[in-house]
């Protein structure tokens, strides 16, 4: 007797996988078919002692704008350091570009800063750091709220 099931089960588990692979999306068909705009927080916590991953977050930051997304940045901890005029232009991340250009891009495409108060004052940001900035202080809570009102958030 031939016992025909480990065959149609091989064949099965090809058709599936198959079905699995040409089902995934491309990042065009994803934000084609997302239709509205996104609201986008990005919480960063890495600040000019880990230049690359700063750049990074504003990276990810100006190219969400780029393509039409909402974006707001919550900076915290030593991140709130990156507000400082000499840190925005002098911080260049290896791979993820100067600050300086992506805050720039940032502003311009009507990003929103948002820094922890407790973070700030324990390093010495203050209003005047903020002046002229789209930018404000905020609390946890106003981290819970923005976290809350957005579509999605990244972490860095």
């Amino acid at each position: 007797m031939i016992h025909r099931r480990p065959f149609a089960f091989a064949l099965l588990s090809l058709v599936l996988a198959a079905t699995v692979v040409s089902a995934e999306p491309s990042l065009a068909s994803v934000e084609k078919s997302a239709g509205a705009q996104a609201k986008i927080l990005i919480h960063v916590t890495q600040g000019p002692e880990n230049p690359t991953r700063a750049a990074l977050a504003f990276l990810v930051a100006r190219t969400a704008l780029s393509r039409g997304h909402a974006v707001s940045l919550f900076l915290a901890g030593d991140a709130v350091q990156l507000i400082r005029e000499g840190v925005i232009e002098n911080l260049a991340g290896l791979g993820t570009g100067k600050l300086r250009e992506h805050y720039d891009a940032i502003v311009k495409a009507g990003g929103r800063f948002y820094l922890s108060g407790g973070s700030s004052k324990a390093r010495g940001v203050t209003d005047a750091d903020l002046a002229g900035r789209p930018a404000e202080f905020g609390s946890p809570e106003v981290l819970l709220q923005l976290s809350l009102s957005h579509d999605r958030m990244f972490t860095y």
